[in-house]
């Protein structure tokens, strides 16, 4: 078994498991979500974009290729590789940097931030998930908007599993799941099957419903949050597929 501190901050995670969470139906599905976002926000033409946690940049083409200004950050190097260089084939000019949302900041510089594909709540001190979304709050201009994405509480409380498994190309990957703490968070046990050798991860972070992340994005200082179902903007309710959260920088 491979343990770090911090299961977030290896790089060996992320690779493994890249094939699985950035598939060809995934990447395939990138433009018609960046539709959807772009559509629940109403961005203007001339927007600039922050993609926080923006892994090996599927949104940050795509909106580049649409013509936005776009920065993406990613604690990920071997991830912001791959983003390079597809903007470099594509002749897109992107930023990215190699960061941590817990430091980023740059003060009222972006028009729009996202933070998509459950890329938030990953720091087991909740003060620090909190001061990741302050230095977005703070990196917005007057009038900005944050779209905030991930498996809510309430959705994950409905449809969860303990067990589940994927195969892909002839390897396997393992989910066990359990939760704790009153169900403020997920312990995940990934397990990948390859090639005749087995690596095994633990993972975890936070739960958030859609009470407590509006609570919070209002604490670090947003005016406005409005609370949807998924992209195309539907209501949050029993039949929601995901947390979708819209705040506002007055």
């Amino acid at each position: 078994m491979n343990k770090v501190n911090h299961w977030h901050d290896s790089d060996e995670f992320w690779l493994a498991f890249a094939p699985f969470m950035f598939d060809e139906d995934r990447l395939a599905g990138t433009p018609g979500e960046i539709d959807k976002i772009l559509a629940l926000l109403n961005i203007d033409d001339e927007a600039s974009i922050l993609d926080m946690g923006c892994g090996p940049g599927r949104h940050s083409l795509e909106l580049a290729r649409r013509g936005y200004t776009v920065t993406g950050i990613d604690r990920t190097l071997p991830y912001l590789e791959v983003a390079r260089q597809k903007a470099a084939e594509a002749g897109l000019d992107i930023e990215f940097h190699h960061g941590d949302m817990r430091k980023y900041e740059r003060p009222n510089h972006f028009d729009v931030a996202l933070s998509l594909f459950t890329s938030f709540g990953y720091f087991e001190a909740a003060g620090e998930n909190r001061q990741a979304l302050s230095n977005i709050y703070h990196s917005l201009r007057t009038g900005g908007k944050f779209i905030l994405q991930f498996m809510g509480k309430e959705v994950l409380a409905r449809i969860f599993v303990e067990r589940n498994w994927v195969e892909k190309d002839g390897a396997f990957h393992l989910q066990e799941r359990s939760v704790s703490n009153n169900w403020s968070w997920i312990q995940n046990r990934w397990i990948l099957l390859k090639d005749g050798e087995t690596r095994e991860y633990e993972t975890g972070h936070w739960l958030y419903s859609a009470f407590e992340i509006t609570e919070m994005l209002l604490e670090v200082g947003f005016s406005t949050v409005n609370i949807y179902g998924n992209l195309d903007g539907d209501d949050y309710d029993i039949k929601a597929q995901q947390l979708v959260a819209v705040a506002q920088k007055a």
